[in-house]
């Protein structure tokens, strides 16, 4: 489960369309005693019962006259077909519910405990594993949920898919009448759900992939020295021309490594302990291949091998971001959709407010800040939250309230619960603070959440602090409230491996800066980095005209260096060329900042303003601004 709600997603990710809607009604010729109680006819249903009709008849998705009897709570429906001998167990053609599955769906519980008298099992599951104690925790009802337990269901059950409980579907649905029974019948609210690992199995894919280049570019050698081998005598020539035809073939259209392997090897691999699944240059030995082809694949294999490893880190990918998800607690679930009095009841029935996340240790309170729960925020506050604790990414509540509030425009998932909120954005960073925040607690690598799925606003955030997130959106009223509460106003991020790679040799003239060095300084965050290297005026929010005030503010007030450069080399005047920002390029020009600097990927400044990148474009007036004070025009619009 993610730590924040996700659009699309946004209703409880648990509560799956697999577990919740139950299938169509198709009517089938022979089931009329489950069309009558479809229609909710008494009289109808006793009529075709004393007739001699099949109690279990049922329609097209499975459900039967009991089914239909549970779904609408009709007690005296259940009675009479369970009298009649229909099949308290008997389970719908898709997800395979019960009838008691549906009557604790539909919050039924007169008919959850009549089914539960006629001999129904409580702890039956669905085909995704979900119980009807899950069902009723979900639609709130408190009486059918006694009765389940009542009726010996497992207040513990998981669902395999999350491994949720019954407390959990109540909580993230804000079922507090539900949840406050659950407490009092030992339901255990620190239970967490199943953890995934998207990092560890991206990287699987990754070095599957490694492998696979491996093995081609050894076939591809192996073949190479099969054909500069002696040719062949006329009394061969004819089995070694269908060979080498073979051969080209297999070159012309590459075999996976499984159809390359014998039966035997793939067979090993499939299970783990043959050669081939530990030794990637086993499969060749099945190929019709000399001594010495094998030889020279094998180190065709091996000098791969090494280049990948010499290769430079690679950055982050978006798994990586993600690194683990799920783990999350009742209280998590409910504090992440904002239910404040379900996450209220947890509290109050014993729910740890600092109990974090198993994935990724993120807590109740920056679950809340994150997704704009700012009343809920500082509930949790006043219970005792406590405000310093970080998640694995370095993400705290007090950045996570900032970087909430100003929110990208695009490709951002969370919804707009902050915009309702009683408790401003600025009064929540102030409370964090008076209880203790780290205002100067840094990232450890961007955050996956501020821009899902794709990033456009064109610099990675690790080692941001919240001074830094300030400065990105030109938030004076936060940098002050900052400063004035100790924030270092020039932390910069960190440099990470990036797809971007600088010319060699470098005409920036700067010296190198080592992965885990300074990044971007706060000023060059507030002159507009990432407007030139992508797609960030698409994306980025900021205070409306504040370019100037908050550069100024930066440079006059906390002593930023004017001439900061960033670990790609730009200077102020680059991101603010990038945005044809004339009225900043006076002030900065007027404060001594060189316009014919270059950056590491050759770029001057007038580069910048010159449609450095497709769909970005030139910017007529500040080009000639930056020409008549010296820049240099390399006419690379890549937009013109």
């Amino acid at each position: 489960m993610h730590p924040i709600r996700i659009a699309g997603f946004a209703a409880v990710a648990s509560l799956t369309a697999a577990f919740w809607a139950l299938p169509p009604v198709s009517a089938a010729v022979d089931a009329p005693l489950a069309d009558a109680a479809l229609r909710q006819d008494v009289e109808a249903v006793r009529s075709l019962i004393a007739r001699g009709a099949d109690p279990d008849a049922a329609h097209g998705d499975g459900m039967t006259a009991l089914h239909w009897a549970a779904q609408h709570g009709d007690v005296e429906l259940v009675a009479l077909l369970t009298d009649a001998g229909a099949d308290v167990e008997a389970r719908t053609r898709l997800g395979g519910h019960t009838p008691l599955h549906v009557a604790s769906r539909s919050a039924r519980a007169a008919a959850v405990r009549a089914l539960l008298a006629a001999g129904a099992d409580a702890g039956a599951v669905t085909s995704t594993g979900a119980t009807a104690l899950h069902f009723a925790s979900g639609s709130g009802s408190a009486a059918a949920v006694a009765a389940l337990l009542d009726g010996g269901a497992d207040a513990g059950a998981r669902e395999p898919v999350w491994g949720q409980t019954p407390l959990m579907f109540a909580a993230a649905r804000a079922r507090t009448e539900a949840i406050v029974v659950l407490l009092a019948r030992g339901a255990d609210p620190e239970l967490a759900g199943t953890v995934v690992d998207v990092a560890a199995r991206n990287e699987a894919d990754r070095e599957e992939s490694r492998r696979r280049r491996g093995r081609i570019a050894a076939l591809r050698s192996a073949l190479a020295s099969g054909r500069s081998a002696k040719r062949p005598n006329a009394a061969t020539a004819s089995s070694a021309t269908g060979a080498a035809r073979a051969t080209s073939a297999s070159a012309t259209v590459p075999r996976t490594p499984a159809e390359s392997q014998s039966p035997e090897t793939r067979a090993g691999a499939s299970t783990g302990n043959a050669a081939g699944a530990s030794d990637p240059t086993a499969w060749i030995s099945s190929r019709p291949l000399s001594p010495e082809a094998r030889a020279a694949a094998a180190a065709s294999e091996a000098a791969a091998i090494e280049a990948d490893l010499l290769e430079e880190p690679e950055p982050l990918g978006f798994a990586d971001l993600v690194g683990t998800h799920g783990g999350l607690t009742a209280l998590l679930l409910a504090v992440r959709e904002g239910h404040a009095d379900a996450a209220l009841a947890l509290i109050d029935g014993g729910a740890d407010v600092n109990r974090v996340s198993a994935a990724d240790g993120t807590s109740a309170l920056l679950i809340a800040s994150i997704n704009g729960h700012f009343d809920l925020a500082l509930r949790l506050l006043e219970l005792g939250a406590d405000p310093t604790l970080a998640s694995d990414a370095g993400a705290t509540p007090l950045y996570g309230a900032l970087n909430m509030h100003w929110a990208p425009k695009a490709r951002h998932p969370q919804p707009t619960d902050y915009l309702q909120q009683s408790t401003s954005y600025l009064e929540l960073m102030q409370a964090l603070i008076d209880a203790g925040a780290d205002v100067n607690a840094r990232l450890k690598r961007s955050l996956w959440y501020t821009t899902y799925n794709r990033d456009l606003l064109g610099v990675d955030r690790a080692g941001a602090t919240p001074f830094w997130r300030a400065a990105h959106a030109l938030d004076l009223g936060a940098m002050r409230l900052l400063v004035a509460h100790g924030a270092d106003p020039h932390l910069p991020t960190i440099k990470v491996p990036s797809r971007r790679r600088p010319l060699d040799p470098d005409p920036s003239g700067l010296p190198a800066v080592p992965y885990g060095g300074p990044g971007v300084p706060p000023l060059l965050a507030g002159s507009g980095v990432g407007y030139g290297q992508g797609f960030a005026g698409n994306s980025h929010r900021h205070a409306p005209d504040g370019w100037l005030p908050a550069v100024r503010f930066l440079v006059e007030e906390v002593g930023a260096d004017v001439h900061a450069r960033d670990h790609n080399g730009y200077n102020a005047v680059h991101h603010a060329a990038a945005r044809g920002d004339n009225g900043l390029i006076r002030y900065l020009v007027a404060r001594g900042v060189d316009v014919t600097q270059v950056s590491r990927m050759g770029q001057t400044t007038v580069d910048m303003a010159n449609g450095p990148v497709q769909r970005i474009q030139p910017f007529p007036d500040t080009i000639a601004l930056l020409e008549s004070l010296g820049a240099v025009n390399n006419h690379r619009c890549m937009s013109c």
